[in-house]
């Protein structure tokens, strides 16, 4: 797997799209798949297929990342921040 962790972190606006679609394409050009940590959950979610939200007991919410997006009250309660900041 391709591991990321807070790779967004004191990026430009610019550089932080262009990251995101070149891990994207990375994994998927490379049949990988990606685990990122970042606090910034609504920009990784525009880049990924399914999101899991983590607790100290394990997985604590699973969906797909679109429907996070569409609908963000899980995300909101999980982590404290709506989707669509």
């Amino acid at each position: 797997p391709l591991l990321l962790d807070e790779p967004l972190e004191g990026l430009a606006p610019v550089l932080v799209d262009e990251l995101l679609r070149a891990t994207r394409r990375v994994a998927r050009d490379e049949g990988l798949s990606s685990i990122v940590v970042e606090q910034h959950p609504h920009l990784v979610l525009c880049v990924t297929d399914d999101a899991i939200v983590l607790d100290r007991s394990g997985m604590a919410y699973r969906a797909e990342s679109a429907a996070m997006l569409d609908e963000p009250a899980p995300l909101d309660a999980w982590l404290g921040v709506a989707s669509n900041h």
